[in-house]
């Protein structure tokens, strides 16, 4: 791996380097790993500060909305002049977060701990798509699933490693954690120095620049943002109410131990996991826009039959949403950087820092509601989201054009 990243990186514009797609796959698998612990301690939180739902959505509501504001800004920024080693500092920032999550004594000494998490996720997410992008070879469909496939892994992981670790042992021991951070900072200095090398090798061989010129009116450009961003909200308010309370959705349902629900969010996760990989590729090969409108669209008729299955169906309910709906989000952020060539960057934290914000909204609002109703009724409510994929049908065909 690392012989990959400190090769030549002239080739990064030549063919697709998957050594350096893999190792910034694996710092967004160790990043998101780590924010997972997040919503994956929420049962143990709950528990030990007398917590009730709306406090846990405004926990998360902190996180994501940390996450999400400063996104865009940090694309923009790097838009302007790239910084390779942005990624370690937001990697130290999670790390931070993580050390006071273990000791935090309260309520509020915890939404300081997940702001911190927050923010570092905010610097890593933007440069790092764009640097998936740069290592693509012109495989962007493919290259952002493979980055994307990292972070839904560790998402997926984490809270299998919570359980074993955190949940039969008490808070503090969050702290092991920290080692799993410290191997990230030492895995994306290494990818800072190959992307430094190719910044460098860039600036003094100019090579041919990416077209800078959308081909579609501004009106058309700001209709397909607004309907991207529309199926964003879709996606990640639904996903909001998978990875923050169907823990307690089968809990209360079932009756089942925590643990189980946790080996059962996992099993959702690493669906999720499995479709964005899928997505990818099928959106390289067919076509991006119909890719987002099976994913967005396709899954509501198993979102509305799960808040009524039994234990078994709603397991295989979970992992057909995952599969499905995780497939679109590598094909929209790729769509909207076709649409703003040039602006990659920007793009790309709006889009992650959207992303970070409907979940944190979704679970505070979600949260407030469980509080006024019940979990079954958010799941109930929510199975109606991805609905909304029917708007897919006004996105211009941006690759039809480029075939003609």
């Amino acid at each position: 791996m690392e012989s990959t990243i400190n090769q030549e990186p002239k080739q990064a514009v030549q063919r697709t380097i998957f050594g350096v797609l893999i190792a910034i796959s694996m710092g967004h698998f160790i990043n998101d790993l780590l924010q997972s612990i997040i919503p994956s301690v929420y049962p143990l939180l709950k528990k030990n500060f007398h917590l009730n739902y709306t406090q846990i959505g405004l926990i998360t509501f902190t996180f994501q909305i940390t996450a999400s504001l400063l996104q865009p800004i940090v694309g923009t920024v790097t838009d302007r002049k790239s910084r390779p080693y942005s990624l370690v500092a937001g990697m130290i920032l999670t790390l931070t977060g993580v050390v006071i999550l273990s000791l935090a004594p309260n309520f509020i000494a915890l939404l300081c701990a997940v702001a911190v998490m927050g923010i570092g996720s905010s610097i890593f997410h933007p440069e790092s798509s764009r640097l998936a992008r740069v290592a693509s070879g012109g495989k962007k469909g493919l290259a952002q699933s493979i980055f994307q496939l990292g972070g839904n892994a560790g998402s997926a992981i984490g809270p299998l490693l919570v359980a074993l670790i955190v949940v039969t042992r008490g808070q503090h021991y969050i702290l092991w954690f920290t080692l799993v951070a410290l191997l990230g900072i030492i895995l994306l200095s290494k990818v800072g120095q190959w992307y430094q090398g190719h910044l460098n090798m860039r600036a003094a061989n100019p090579l041919h620049k990416e077209e800078v010129h959308s081909h579609l009116s501004k009106a058309k450009v700001t209709i397909s943002l607004i309907v991207l961003l529309l199926l964003i909200f879709s996606k990640f308010f639904y996903l909001a109410s998978m990875t923050n309370y169907f823990t307690f959705f089968l809990i209360g349902k079932f009756h089942i131990s925590m643990q189980q629900s946790q080996l059962y969010l996992f099993v959702f996760l690493a669906s999720v996991a499995a479709g964005t990989l899928i997505g990818g590729f099928l959106g390289d090969k067919f076509g991006r826009k119909y890719v987002i409108w099976f994913s967005i669209l396709g899954v509501a008729p198993f979102s509305l039959m799960l808040p009524y299955a039994d234990l078994q169906w709603t397991i295989v309910l979970a992992v057909l949403i995952g599969v499905i709906l995780s497939s679109a989000f590598s094909a929209i952020v790729v769509y909207g950087q076709e649409l703003l060539p040039g602006k990659v960057g920007m793009v790309s934290g709006l889009f992650f820092g959207l992303a970070f914000g409907m979940g944190g909204l979704g679970s505070a609002f979600l949260g407030w509601l469980a509080d006024h109703t019940s979990i079954s009724y958010v799941f109930s409510v929510c199975a109606f989201l991805p609905l909304i994929g029917i708007i897919t049908g006004l996105l211009p065909d941006i690759e039809g054009r480029k075939k003609k």
